[in-house]
């Protein structure tokens, strides 16, 4: 695993190395986006597990760039709980994310025989790693030349495991049948952000 450090937005030769899908993550400074947090950083794992960690400029998040690729529909993005990074990296880079697969919607649908949908169990199951998730909670918004190690690993390891869990999955999506399902919810997931960026939290569907 190479981890390369980016300030503001990625190189046009960068967007341009990034082929068929991308790994993408992001921390922030909360969980309440975008009434309270902020974006912090945003990681990016290509296909040979080349890790970028972006800290985009706070002022105006500006990243021409990485919008490109977030736009490009040619190119998946592959990601965990995108419910959360789609509505970060919507709602601050100003872009709409296209082709997307969440490794967390496809577990609940097809892993039934758990309710372990964490990254860390799907980390365990599928690659038989185990992952720090000590550094979650840490402070994204230093300056990113200030990350220690452990936490730059950290964020890593939040995209470099996402393309080996998308193959998994996805058989395991075809072999139940279930396909479609996944793709319908995932369909719905612009209007869940929409919900959640005006507030409406809860399940809209329960009694």
């Amino acid at each position: 695993m190479k981890i390369t450090k980016i300030k503001e937005d990625i190189t046009s030769e960068i967007a341009s190395s990034f082929k068929d899908s991308i790994a993408i993550d992001t921390e922030a400074t909360g969980l309440q986006i975008p009434e309270r947090d902020k974006l912090s950083l945003i990681q990016i794992c290509d296909e040979k597990q080349n890790v970028f960690i972006i800290q985009p400029n706070k002022k105006n998040y500006k990243a021409p760039n990485l919008v490109s690729v977030l736009k490009n529909k040619n190119i998946l993005k592959i990601g965990h709980f995108l419910r959360f990074d789609k509505n970060a990296l919507e709602y601050f880079l100003k872009c709409k994310i296209q082709n997307i697969f969440d490794t967390k919607i496809a577990s609940k649908i097809v892993r039934t025989y758990t309710d372990s949908h964490g990254l860390k169990n799907l980390v365990q199951e599928f690659c038989n790693k185990s992952i720090d998730k000590r550094f979650g909670s840490s402070d994204w918004n230093k300056d990113i030349d200030e990350l220690s190690d452990k936490q730059l690993e950290y964020a890593a390891n939040d995209v470099i495991y996402l393309h080996k869990i998308k193959i998994e999955l996805e058989k395991m999506l075809l072999r139940e049948n279930r396909m479609e399902l996944f793709q319908n919810c995932l369909a719905f997931l612009d209007t869940r952000v929409e919900l959640d960026q005006k507030g409406f939290k809860q399940d809209i569907f329960e009694h």
